[in-house]
């Protein structure tokens, strides 16, 4: 067995006041008590993070410059990429963006819920620049949770809140993702527990959908042609919403997708009944296995293993939005691996 030197006195003060000097992020229970310090810390230009119905969101003031700024930084984001801001209702949107009939239709069908939708941004709304990274379009969505609601009550502000978690990195479901991946970068965080969607909103623009989410393209217009609304994914230069970025979503191990089982050194994430690591749904409900992916990233990241495998996803309903993530995870040259047949 080998031994270790116990540590001598001073080099044990300095490792504790190294500890003690360290900064940690403060995760309260959701409760009026949090509510009111979470919107102290945003009131005062800080980020806070907290749970919406999708994932957990990192939140400040979005018509205040430096408090953006903090967002970008804490996430070590791109400057190009916008943000999504979240209101308290339609009536406080239409204070910040301009709706045509379509626009409207969809709010008051989806709002409160995991929609976003990308509009025209009225001069005189007061929202950061950087929110927006210099557009002339903002993207907008009222959240249903409780939460996200208490918050926007509280502080009177129109919300910036892009994923609680770095840049380019797996988006939170739980409040210990947002600890892992934020810890000391921010004010605080808000815990209720696990997220209900636990995938990020489907954002719209002009009628298309920019980004696949919970809600489909049927549901959304349900009365469209034979046109595809779906719009590709954009270069850098082209974005013009949240999560248009080719590379998102991403864990830190290559990650070999549509794969019927797994090699060697390989944690094996599952779809319907198989031998897995981990499985997303076992009975192949697709709304369960959009609830999980996330976290299952998360465990696959965290495991011994080198390497992550996922099975096959229907590409049909909110499989769309799952397999997208999953295109996305792995569009790092050093991720990207497809089954060979």
């Amino acid at each position: 067995m080998t031994c270790v030197e116990p540590l001598g006195a001073a080099a044990r003060e300095s490792n504790v006041s190294q500890a003690r000097d360290r900064p940690q992020t403060p995760v309260l229970p959701f409760g009026a008590s949090s509510i009111d310090e979470a919107a102290k810390a945003i009131g005062s230009g800080q980020c806070v993070a907290a749970p919406s119905e999708t994932v957990y969101g990192l939140f400040a003031d979005a018509t205040n410059a430096a408090a953006v700024a903090g967002i970008y930084a804490a996430k070590g984001r791109p400057s190009f990429n916008p943000l999504i801001v979240h209101v308290t209702d339609l009536a406080a949107a239409e204070r910040i963006a301009q709706f045509d009939d379509t626009a409207r239709d969809l709010a008051r069908r989806f709002w409160p819920g995991p929609l976003t939708i990308v509009l025209p941004l009225r001069p005189e709304a007061g929202i950061a620049t950087l929110v927006t990274a210099g557009l002339d379009t903002i993207a907008l969505r009222v959240p249903a949770h409780r939460a996200c609601q208490a918050l926007l009550r509280r502080t009177g502000k129109p919300l910036a809140g892009p994923s609680a978690n770095r840049s380019n990195s797996i988006s939170p479901t739980r409040a210990a993702h947002v600890a892992a991946s934020l810890d000391g970068r921010i004010a605080l965080i808000i815990d209720d527990g696990p997220t209900a969607v636990g995938l990020e909103s489907t954002i719209v623009h002009k009628g298309r959908v920019l980004r696949p989410g919970p809600l489909s393209e049927l549901e959304l217009f349900p009365t469209a042609n034979d046109d595809p609304r779906t719009a590709d994914i954009v270069d850098p230069a082209r974005v013009v919403a949240p999560g248009q970025l080719a590379s998102h979503y991403a864990p830190r191990k290559p990650l070999r997708i549509a794969a019927a089982h797994a090699d060697h050194n390989e944690w094996m994430i599952g779809f319907g009944p198989m031998r897995c690591d981990d499985n997303l749904s076992v009975t192949g409900d697709l709304i369960e296995a959009a609830a999980n992916l996330f976290e299952a990233l998360h465990r696959a990241d965290a495991s011994s293993t080198l390497r992550i495998a996922i099975a096959p996803i229907p590409t049909r309903g909110i499989g769309l939005a799952i397999n997208d993530r999953l295109r996305r995870a792995a569009t790092k040259p050093s991720n990207l691996r497809y089954e060979d047949n």
